[in-house]
């Protein structure tokens, strides 16, 4: 392999596990006891909530970074999807309905996208936005669940909506710099993530 090859894939791996290390560091610093609920008006718990969990981190990166590979309508489209399903999961949590096994399907959201990423799979529109917005329902309802009593539903969505979209598109950035790369590290950054999603789902 030439210098031309080596040095772009090289800063990119870089990047790559830089932005994933403090994305992590993150989730571990808002997890601390003292950061559950930082303000009243309900804003900046919804902005900080989906990064205090591993299991979102993964999933709303790991949707944005396979999205990009996908047709034009499916990669402009999923935020919309990501989006229209946490708020959908929210919602359905604020009208009181009961979902069961909601964690689970929180793990097994993890473990699919990791295999679509993985696999290199491309799935049709309707498929991929139907799926993404499934995942997300519960991502959505375990949020809604979540909000302090006594917070704005507005301000707690805007927060959560603003996190969300900040995290997909990390991982689409992320996506669009693998595409310069060998697709076995896209593979292997796919098992990676799997196999989290397998570890959460049988915790």
């Amino acid at each position: 392999m030439n210098k031309m090859t080596t040095l772009p894939t090289s800063k990119m791996t870089r990047k790559l596990l830089m932005t994933f290390a403090l994305m992590l560091t993150t989730t571990l610093a808002f997890a601390h006891p003292g950061h559950s609920e930082p303000v009243s008006n309900g804003f900046l718990s919804g902005l900080l909530h989906p990064l205090m969990g591993l299991d979102h981190l993964l999933a709303m990166g790991a949707i944005g970074f396979w999205s990009i590979r996908q047709n034009t309508t499916m990669k402009r489209g999923t935020p919309l999807f990501v989006i229209g399903g946490m708020i959908a999961g929210a919602g359905i949590a604020w009208m009181g309905v009961s979902l069961a096994g909601i964690e689970t399907g929180i793990a097994m959201s993890v473990l699919l996208v990791g295999v679509l990423i993985a696999t290199l799979a491309k799935l049709p529109t309707a498929v991929g936005g139907t799926l993404v917005a499934l995942f997300m329902v519960a991502h959505g309802y375990a949020h809604g669940t979540e909000m302090a009593q006594g917070s704005s539903m507005l301000l707690y969505m805007s927060g959560f909506v603003i996190a969300t979209l900040a995290i997909t598109f990390v991982g689409r950035g992320l996506g669009a710099l693998m595409l310069k790369a060998d697709n076995r590290m896209t593979r292997a950054l796919g098992g990676v993530v799997a196999v989290i999603g397998g570890v959460l789902a049988a915790g």
